[in-house]
């Protein structure tokens, strides 16, 4: 498992550089995750779990000045989180995704606090490269940059790393003793989510009648589930 969690830790490092650099989308949930479950053999659990962080901060733009919460490493993280733990524990669960995605989003805003920090490093680096492209010195402006890059890559990986090694044996350790009433707790978490995520997602689209139309077909949906027995 050990050599699973560092190829996860470099590969979702190496994607999160996205967020900075190239910016072509490959660092947005919706594709790492998936990533983080092809490389383990289970890209549905990756989907899922890229789906509902895509919704869950889909309003929380990197607009201007503002750096949102990190929703690569926390998406990234749940994915590795439950397909691994739940390969351990014989089946990845929808209680599990749904634990793994609780447990991620704290450290999506904690990167993010990381990021800020980064971001102002970047800015001295931005100053020296200034001084060295009046100098003409092209090879300090390279060297900056891929300081700035190197920089990122081993923080963002390192913090894929650790979280994985503390909480994947955590997990597979605790989730077996949880109490039923708890395993009802995350199935109903599990389908609530989504309706979250989408609530969030409406919350960004200014069309009249949308929000009635989404309850209507959430009422229906819950009668649905309950009449096939769902839960």
């Amino acid at each position: 498992m050990l050599t699973q969690i560092v190829i996860l830790s470099l590969v979702g490092g190496l994607l999160c550089l996205d967020r900075i650099f190239l910016q072509a989308m490959l660092s947005r949930p919706i594709i790492i995750a998936p990533v983080m479950g092809l490389l383990l053999g289970d890209a549905y659990t990756g989907l899922i779990i890229g789906a509902i962080f895509e919704l869950f901060w889909m309003d929380r733009a990197p607009i201007g000045i503002y750096i949102p919460p990190n929703d690569s490493i926390a998406s990234a993280f749940a994915a590795a989180l439950a397909i691994l733990a739940g390969q351990s524990l014989g089946a990845v669960t929808k209680e599990l995704t749904a634990l793994s995605v609780l447990l991620a989003v704290p450290f999506g805003i904690l990167a993010k606090k990381m990021d800020v920090r980064m971001m102002a490093a970047n800015d001295l680096l931005s100053d020296r490269a200034l001084e060295a492209a009046r100098s003409r010195d092209l090879r300090a402006i390279e060297n900056m940059t891929c300081l700035a890059l190197g920089r990122a890559f081993v923080l963002y990986a390192g913090l894929l790393f650790i979280l994985q090694v503390i909480f994947i044996p955590l997990v597979i350790n605790l989730y077996p003793k949880l109490p039923v009433q708890a395993g009802g707790a995350l199935t109903l978490t599990y389908y609530f989510l989504p309706v979250l995520g989408t609530a969030v997602a409406l919350s960004t689209i200014k069309l009249r009648g949308a929000v009635p139309v989404f309850c209507a077909i959430f009422l229906a949906a819950v009668l649905a589930m309950d009449y096939f027995h769902v839960f």
